[in-house]
């Protein structure tokens, strides 16, 4: 895999939590699989999500939201996960960003698994182009 902000240790660690990309149906499985998704507290009233769950590998949760962190920070290559990260962290703050950003990335990971594909970013002196897919 290669993803702006995933390094070797985070790859393998997603990887062998994973094990096999087919235990999972739809890729947005994954980010509950590892806690980065909301807990949902219904009551009489009204229902409200709280933290998040924290269900799962804390490893690999801990090293998904690292990636995050460098992807919303230190990483220089625009993606549009990136933009919508930036954006997010404007409305919501940075934490929580960031950890919309680890649930995403969990998501877009276990596509990039499922379908063995790996990302590129062009690069043309100074110019960046977007990224694209790549089999």
């Amino acid at each position: 895999m290669s993803i702006p902000g995933v390094g070797v240790v985070t790859a393998t660690a997603f990887a062998t939590a994973v094990e096999s990309p087919a235990n999972f149906r739809r890729s947005r499985y994954v980010g509950a699989r590892h806690g980065l998704t909301t807990r949902w507290y219904p009551a009489r009233q009204e229902d409200y999500n709280g933290h998040i769950s924290g269900r799962g590998d804390h490893q690999v949760r801990y090293f998904l939201y690292e990636a995050a962190c460098v992807i919303l920070t230190r990483s220089s290559a625009e993606t549009t996960l990136r933009d919508w990260g930036l954006k997010l962290r404007e409305r919501v703050g940075f934490k929580r960003a960031a950890v919309a950003v680890a649930r995403k990335l969990s998501v877009v990971m276990h596509a990039m698994l499922k379908l063995r594909l790996r990302l590129r970013v062009i690069r043309l002196g100074s110019m960046i182009f977007r990224t694209r897919w790549q089999i």
